[in-house]
């Protein structure tokens, strides 16, 4: 490992940076073996900082060529220089530094600062790359104003752009240009963001609330243009949503949105300049699947909305990460659930939560929302920061009601504009605007871990009254061994025969009415609390946590004919899809015991009846259907287990192709005939409607090829005539997974043939071979690494491959033998020196190595293999060391 542990970096420890950035000054002369960096940043002390200070800028990778303070070149005993600071002991309370660096974006193959994307430049800053661009203060509460310059050749680059509003641009003669960009709104470093390539865009116009025009550009390489159009439909969507939802109205003459192949994460939010990963806003019919335009709209308003959520107001330190993130998700989520089904939406949402934040709260990663201390901060853009930030902030919305959050949220961004702020800053507007003390409930931003929630009930039938016990606890997490009571929002309803009955509770008077009297959140804010309800006719079965309203593990002794009337009768979506869920793992656990005596499986007639009233309700919203027919993943059985003992792979993985197995030919008919239903003519369309349609045909078509020839001819005629990326690809993915081995590759090889140009397909196909569950997939895979369509260099086919192998191919990255494990450990290896933020995250699976029954010395042994290697990434290292200390 290093030869020096890297420094741990403490929440306590922060101090208001000694001196302001006011303006700042960039010019740029990009070319082919490097690029100059011309700096003159206008400074002066901050009176709450330290007063003595002396100024300490950051860099890294820089070769400086010039300094100087006030038009003087500084001397080399005028200031210190190492690999990662630049201090200036002697300077004025305000003052002018000028610096020329040298740097090589060519070279940078961590994607972070200024890189070259093939023939592209571009940058990523997030969260400290601008330090690899010139010497800063790079830090989020230091925010200037921008004025920008870039040079380059005119024929290569012909395309230059920045943040703000472009000025007039300029011809150098000798074959080059500039072009000059100002930003108005001060913003810190980490916003900002430069691109230069011979780039073609579409353009649009939006017109404010207030009547001003705004010029809407997206940039793509000239192959990609016809592939912007619902990129640009969603941004405008995205606009005015905001403008009616938020009354936030974009501030800029212009907004653009850049496409980039190489590029580590989904989208960036520069002020201005989007800079996208091009799987996040390319797509037509032809390559993107459903699920793929609605990632597109998702990620393009999600950036969009952060010109308020995050640049307008930003975050003060890293520490505050989900200030901007988790409130920026919450929003795009309530945008999403509007722009289609809102119920299919919230399922999602959970299952990602379920299935990623959960595991990573039980995990040797677990951190608060509001992290305590980090090595590398590219560490913590996590399902925490993210998905749990945003619970975060849906339970306030529910506490507060609509019209109060909305009221919370204006006074956030009126009192706090062009500020950097705390999550503190954000719940006291929520608290000044709704008079709603929300003390206690700051412990879900300092607090690790996932609740668990268990309920009991008791009915009287001769009082009419039903009692509702609620207890609440959370398991330790490392470095958090004690917890406190959360304030856990808990919504419900009681179903009975008939349908919801109202609620009253016993302490309210007998006229009390609500707008709905079937549905309630109840506040649980101690360990254990009793809630009573009045002229309750019948004995009831509770619908708990309606819409999944706190991201909480929830436990009350359902009978399997009490989860069957709420999968059918229930009218919350949520409460209806997790009944069905909860129905399916009690089936699964049975056939794993089942298994594990050596008898044949036999699948609880309720749940295929259940199932099979599904597929004939045609009143039902298709995509919800299909969710409740999917059986819980792999990776999610795995999770549960691990707290009973440990996860066994294979008896998981046999116990769910036979569960599936049994459902498929119970219902074969039903199946055969839900997807001739289901068949349209009508041209796509990526709306609702449709995409449900195509959901549940699809997933007929799997259950259809697992039951044998007949479904494998039907996806073989799919797969031939498709006239869509989603169905095309649930043909291929159907024939794969349960065709013949000559099938699966006659296919997977007619696959690429067609369309081995399009990048973001051959991704795909990459990922359907990765998650093939064939004996021999690990060998496939480590075929596919020298295959022509792979590139190592790229993080969307690290992804695709590795990335999608190691963590949704439970059977075959935990082998027996191992070799899954030394795979990956072999590939982060070789990637850490690379791109250590990739290499870093795509760690994750080893470290869950105590969940694995039989296979912990074996992962583990990994993990210590690379903890033993010299020169380790501070964020590889920060990953190891916590897994291995767990």
């Amino acid at each position: 490992m290093r030869d020096a542990q890297p420094q741990v970096i403490q929440r306590k420890d922060y101090r208001p940076p000694a001196f302001l950035i006011e303006r700042t000054e960039l010019g740029f002369e990009l070319h082919e073996d490097h690029a100059l960096v011309n700096a003159c940043l206008h400074l002066r002390r901050n009176p709450e900082g330290e007063p003595d200070a002396a100024l300490e800028l950051h860099g890294q990778e820089l070769e400086l060529l010039s300094l100087s303070l006030d038009g003087r070149e500084l001397a080399p005993g005028e200031y210190q220089l190492s690999a990662e600071r630049l201090v200036v002991e002697a300077v004025p309370e305000s003052f002018q530094l000028r610096s020329q660096v040298r740097i090589r974006p060519q070279d940078n193959t961590a994607l972070d600062g200024l890189y070259k994307s093939r023939a592209m430049f571009c940058t990523q800053c997030e969260a400290e790359g601008f330090r690899k661009i010139t010497w800063y203060l790079d830090r989020p509460d230091v925010m200037a104003e921008f004025h920008v310059s870039i040079e380059a050749d005119q024929g290569r680059y012909p395309v230059l752009l920045s943040n703000g509003n472009p000025l007039a641009p300029e011809p150098l003669g000798n074959g080059r240009h500039r072009a000059r960009w100002h930003d108005p709104f001060p913003k810190p470093a980490y916003l900002f963001a430069l691109v230069a390539g011979d780039l073609r865009h579409i353009e649009d116009k939006f017109r404010t609330a207030s009547g001003r025009d705004v010029t809407l550009r997206i940039y793509v390489e000239e192959k990609d243009l016809d592939k912007c159009d619902h990129a640009m439909l969603s941004l405008q969507q995205s606009m005015r949503w905001d403008e009616e939802v938020y009354g936030r109205e974009y501030d800029l003459d212009v907004f653009h949105i850049v496409a980039v192949d190489d590029f580590n994460m989904g989208a960036m939010e520069n002020k201005g300049l989007n800079i996208f990963n091009s799987s996040c806003v390319l797509c037509s019919p032809e390559i993107t699947t459903d699920a793929g335009f609605e990632r597109v709209q998702s990620i393009v308003a999600h950036e969009y909305f952060h010109n308020w959520s995050g640049n307008r107001v930003t975050c003060r330190d890293w520490f505050q990460l989900s200030l901007k993130e988790g409130f920026t998700v919450f929003r795009d989520e309530a945008f999403s659930a509007d722009m289609g089904s809102a119920t299919v939406k919230r399922v999602e949402e959970v299952n990602t939560l379920r299935s990623a934040q959960f595991a990573e709260d039980a995990g040797p990663m677990s951190h608060p929302v509001r992290p305590d201390s980090f090595v590398e901060i590219s560490n913590f853009y996590t399902a925490t920061i993210y998905q749990k930030g945003a619970e975060v902030v849906r339970m306030i919305h529910t506490l507060l009601g609509p019209e109060r959050f909305r009221q919370g949220s204006d006074l956030y961004f009126e009192r706090h504009d062009g500020q950097a702020v705390t999550c503190e800053d954000f719940v006291l507007a929520m608290e000044e605007a709704s008079g709603m003390d929300l003390t206690q409930f700051r412990r879900w931003y300092s607090q690790a871990g996932t609740p668990r929630l268990s309920a009991r009930g008791e009915y009287d039938a001769d009082a009419q009254r039903y009692t509702l016990s609620l207890r609440q606890s959370t398991p330790p997490t490392p470095g958090q061994p004690d917890k406190e009571p959360l304030m856990i929002p808990v919504a419900l309803g009681l179903l009975g025969a008939a349908g919801n009955l109202p609620l009253r509770l016993t302490e309210e008077a007998p006229d009390t009415e609500t707008a709905d009297n079937t549905h309630r959140v109840l506040v649980l804010a101690e360990a254990e609390q009793t809630f009573c309800f009045e002229g309750v006719m019948e004995a009831p079965v509770p619908a708990l946590l309606r819409g999944f309203s706190a991201p909480v593990r929830i436990e009350y002794d359902y009978s399997s004919a009490d989860l069957c009337a709420l999968m059918s009768r229930e009218e919350d979506g949520f409460v209806r899809w997790d009944a069905a869920q909860q129905l399916a793992l009690r089936v699964l656990d049975a056939a794993q015991e089942q298994l594990a005596a050596g008898a044949p499986v036999e699948v609880d007639p309720l749940y295929l009846d259940a199932c099979g009233e599904l597929l004939a309700d045609t009143a039902l919203d298709p995509a919800m259907v299909a969710e409740m027919l999917r059986l819980p993943g792999e990776g999610y059985l795995a999770e549960l287990a691990a707290s009973r003992g440990g996860a066994d792979v294979d008896a998981i993985h046999a116990a769910r192709n036979a569960v599936r197995t049994a459902l498929a030919q119970r219902h074969a008919a039903a199946f055969q005939d839900c997807y001739q239903r289901l068949a349209s003519s009508e041209p796509y369309a990526p709306d609702s409607a449709q995409i449900g349609a195509r959901s549940l045909r699809n997933t007929c078509l799997d259950y259809l090829a697992l039951a044998g020839d007949e479904g494998l001819e039907l996806a073989a005629a799919q797969f031939a005539d498709a006239g869509n990326m989603s169905d095309r690809l649930a043909a291929l993915q159907a024939l794969a997974y349960h065709g013949s081995a000559a099938q699966r590759d006659a296919t997977l090889e007619w696959f690429y043939q067609d369309w081995q140009h399009e990048t973001l397909v051959v991704n795909q196909w990459l990922q359907v071979q990765a998650t093939l569950p064939a004996a021999d997939t690990l060998e496939r895979v480590q075929r596919l690494l020298q295959h022509p369509a792979f590139d190592s260099r790229n993080p969307n086919k690290l992804r695709a491959l590795i990335g999608a192998f190691c963590s949704a191919n439970p059977v075959n990255f935990h082998r027996a033998d191992g070799a899954g494990y030394r795979f990956l450990a072999d590939r982060i290896e070789e990637l850490d020196a690379r791109n250590p933020q990739i290499a870093a995250r795509l760690l994750t699976p080893l470290t869950k190595w105590r969940n694995y029954r039989g296979r912990e010395q074996l992962m583990r042994a990994q993990l210590q293999r690379l903890a033993a290697l010299p020169n380790v990434s501070r964020d590889v290292y920060e990953v190891l060391d916590k897994a291995l200390a767990s």
